[in-house]
């Protein structure tokens, strides 16, 4: 198979913000990498939409947070479509709302091994390929962060918002770290976006009640997250990197 120059990973890629981007990214040329973990019916359906409508998709199972899978999510990228010249860590969860003082330690271990441990080992691998340093072509990392990350999340999920937080710092040491390297990392911060994860926190009707709240008076669509991301791939954004873009609607 030819190689293809645009190649981007996506983590958490089959459902929500995730498969926004996969969208956009394959109308924009790019071969994409749907990488899921459970639900495997969503991920292979948006590959085969990408590849009716002319691009090219793999979709490949793995868990974020064990190293094997995320070694395996990069292996199969390369062998399908060439180095990857671009990630986008969006793979994460969210538990239901409570108080700090009710959550156990498994809830929390969970919570930053995939949020946090699973972002730095997919850049740690985009970065070993995209480094000009060591052979690639230079490249661009987008991490997902969370509003939740500046607001705190009080009364619900500090520790998803912590999580975030060490999103926001990992995001900014690393742009610094690998810049030379002709790797540019940014972050979004997406406030209340109409995705599924908000069942996940057992209070599905706070998407409304919250994102009526915000300046805009809406919550917001996973597209408009995933323009974003994809500006911030994009040459257009060719001189950005540490960056944490807000989309929020104002909040």
């Amino acid at each position: 198979m030819a190689k293809t120059e645009k190649v981007l990973i996506v983590t958490g890629g089959g459902r929500g913000i995730g498969a926004a981007t996969a969208r956009l990214a394959a109308q924009a040329g790019y071969a994409v990498c749907v990488n899921y973990n459970r639900d495997r019916a969503s991920a292979d359906k948006l590959v085969d939409d990408i590849k009716s409508a002319k691009g090219k998709a793999i979709a490949v199972r793995g868990d974020v947070s064990i190293e094997p899978d995320v070694l395996n999510i990069f292996r199969m990228a390369e062998q399908a479509f060439g180095r990857p010249t671009a990630l986008v860590n969006n793979a994460g969860i969210v538990d239901k709302g409570m108080r700090v003082e009710l959550m156990s330690a498994a809830r929390l271990t969970r919570m930053f091994a995939i949020n946090v441990v699973g972002s730095i080992l997919c850049a740690r691998e985009a970065v070993k390929r995209m480094s000009k340093r060591q052979g690639g072509a230079g490249g661009a990392i987008v991490n997902v962060s969370s509003i939740a990350a500046r607001l705190g999340a009080a009364g619900e999920y500090v520790d998803y918002a912590a999580s975030k937080g060490a999103i926001d710092t990992f995001t900014v040491g690393l742009a610094k770290e690998v810049g030379a390297d002709g790797i540019r990392v940014n972050a979004v911060r997406p406030g209340i976006i109409r995705t599924e994860i908000h069942a996940s926190s057992g209070d599905p009707g706070r998407l409304e009640r919250i994102g009526s709240t915000a300046p805009l008076g809406r919550p917001g669509e996973a597209e408009e997250v995933a323009r974003t991301i994809l500006w911030l791939l994009s040459d257009e954004a060719s001189y950005l990197t540490g960056a944490i873009v807000d989309v929020t609607g104002g909040r």
